[in-house]
């Protein structure tokens, strides 16, 4: 069985949010911490402060429609979702969310 696929949604030192996709969210949250090349660019300039919101995809293909779809909602949409994960339905309409699950840290760990 393959490693399930987690989407997530940062909060950065200046108050901006950055969403991505990874299959480990504290290893993938320290690299972004690290600001080492493994790092996304974004998060080199804008340094992640905590980890806001995270969601289990079904795949890659599924995770990686989330990403692209968050990252187009406004930084009001994103506020909302970090306050209420499990109402993502209601801002990201489409075929994949029956595909992806609310998750805690622990479970994402």
């Amino acid at each position: 069985m393959s490693k399930p696929y987690f989407v997530y949604l940062l909060r950065c030192t200046d108050g901006s949010l950055y969403a991505g996709i990874t299959t480990d969210v504290e290893r993938r949250f320290a690299e972004h911490l690290s600001g080492s090349a493994k790092g996304a660019k974004y998060t080199k300039t804008h340094p992640p402060k905590e980890i806001a919101a995270v969601w289990q995809a079904e795949n890659r293909s599924v995770a990686s429609k989330l990403e692209w779809r968050l990252k187009h909602l406004t930084k009001a949409q994103k506020e909302l979702l970090c306050k209420e994960p499990e109402r993502l339905s209601e801002y990201v309409r489409t075929e994949t969310t029956g595909l992806v699950k609310c998750v805690s840290m622990n479970e994402a760990g």
